[in-house]
């Protein structure tokens, strides 16, 4: 067996010990976790110094971008706390497997339950970020996953120290001979590994044997990339196509703050809104002209289309020649990542959603209005894993949405869509229980199927449901 499947193999074995495992060891092992990092910090910063020493000179060159360099830095006031500080976080969320989502009784003493688990291995490719090695390890444990991790080239050293910091903790903890609880589990140490180079990715996209999802967090090519040499499903998102639709009744002062802030807040965010889209009756109204001024006091340069251009050039753009531009018909299915809005006039919400769904990344969009019914055609019409009306469509973030974490965005349209936290590392499996039943009983003159639900409360677990049928019984 070569390096690469040896991996993969071991990742499988981890996840099937893993898939056994209760929420009480869960919670041990990321404890553990926690306090190994804490007394692996200085050893971490070190190699954290290394990889931004050796970025620093790739942005010197040229050859790497100042935001990817600050992303590096775990030494800035705070970080590597909350970073650990986040390993308690999700330790505290909500075990998401073992809970029940449906049960029927199909006969007497023969029930079918449909429960959720983990999905098995995931691969996680991301660039920069050395965090998301710990952010990654703690999902995956608590919801009872194996993750083999490959962070960018640029983080190299760090998510090596962070790696080793959490094997170390698991392969004590299993290996302990300490009676205290506390100090013991048997999650292994495979259950987190980190690859080292791009060809061992590429090693990986093919072991769809062991491997049940690859979770690409970067660029659009990166994401791309994965998703065209694989046959391993692909949770993700290639492009953050975002739009805002300014619609006839919108009130002024709600549409400039929530498109300055969807705009300017975090341009490089695959949630920032890159297209404008605007009712032509703002044009002549003054209304436009006033958003667009808001916009490019706040450096915001916009590529109109021919309508709205025309409507700034007698105010707007006459002081501001180098921020109001002509667009191109490549600007509208362009990821800007910047401080660039494309501009175009729309007649009607039938008009936005319409190129809404042809131009757009199904990532997120919102409509700015007055009127619930135009609302609700919108958020009904669009085809996005988000739609929201009036707000910003940087509120589209697992944290923003109380999932506690974010594994990543997925625009699929499979088991888990738009922001994904621990629910989206969880699938499920149906668990039927009976007592000596055939199905050669039932049928034609024999016995029928009582097909009667059995009621669930919310994240009701199995054993909630087992006890609770005892007592009725």
């Amino acid at each position: 067996m070569d390096n690469i499947t040896q991996i993969a193999f071991n990742a499988r074995q981890a996840a099937n010990v893993l898939q056994t495992v209760d929420t009480a060891q869960k919670s041990v092992a990321l404890k553990l976790i926690k306090q190994k990092l804490a007394s692996a910090k200085d050893d971490i910063l070190k190699a954290n110094k290394i990889d931004k020493d050796l970025a620093l000179q790739q942005v010197e060159a040229g050859k790497l971008s100042s935001s990817l360099y600050k992303r590096l830095d775990l030494e800035g006031p705070g970080k590597f706390d909350t970073m650990l500080e986040g390993i308690s976080d999700i330790d505290q969320l909500e075990d998401p497997a073992g809970k029940v989502q449906a049960a029927t009784r199909l006969d007497n003493g023969l029930e079918l339950y449909r429960v959720s688990c983990p999905v098995g291995v995931l691969l996680v490719i991301f660039e920069a970020r050395p965090e998301v090695v710990v952010n990654i390890a703690a999902l995956a444990i608590k919801s009872g996953n194996a993750a083999i991790l490959k962070g960018g080239k640029e983080s190299f050293h760090t998510c090596s120290a962070i790696s080793t910091a959490i094997r170390q903790a698991l392969d004590e903890a299993a290996k302990s001979s300490s009676d205290n609880e506390d100090e013991k589990t048997i999650i292994p140490a495979d259950a987190v590994q980190i690859v080292e180079s791009r060809q061992d990715v590429d090693g990986l996209l093919k072991q769809d044997k062991y491997i049940d999802m690859v979770i690409p967090r970067g660029s659009n090519s990166l994401v791309k990339y994965i998703q065209w040499n694989t046959r391993i499903p692909v949770l993700g998102h290639a492009d953050g196509l975002c739009s805002t639709y300014v619609a006839a009744s919108a009130k002024l002062e709600l549409a400039q703050k929530v498109v300055v802030d969807a705009k300017t807040t975090y341009p490089a965010a695959c949630n920032s809104t890159e297209t404008l889209l605007v009712h032509d009756s703002h044009l002549s109204s003054g209304f436009f002209a006033t958003l667009a001024k808001t916009l490019i006091d706040h450096g915001v340069t916009l590529k109109c289309d021919p309508p709205s251009l025309a409507s700034l050039q007698d105010n707007v753009a006459k002081d501001h020649t180098d921020k109001v531009l002509a667009s191109t018909e490549e600007d509208y299915d362009t990821e800007f990542l910047d401080l660039i809005l494309a501009v175009k006039t729309v007649p009607s919400v039938e008009a936005a959603m319409e190129h809404i769904n042809e131009h757009g990344s199904k990532h997120t969009d919102a409509i700015l209005t007055e009127s619930e019914k135009e609302a609700k055609q919108f958020m009904a019409g669009v085809d996005a894993a988000g739609v929201y009306w009036n707000a910003s469509t940087r509120f589209a973030d697992g944290f923003r949405y109380g999932f506690g974490a974010e594994v990543g965005v997925s625009t699929n349209k499979t088991h888990a869509r738009g922001p994904v936290g621990l629910e989206g590392l969880v699938i499920y499996k149906y668990q039927l229980h009976g007592n000596g039943h055939a199905s050669g009983d039932y049928g034609s003159g024999k016995r029928a199927y009582l097909h009667e639900r059995i009621p669930v409360q919310e994240e009701e677990s199995l054993s909630d449901i087992s006890h609770k049928r005892q007592r009725i019984d």
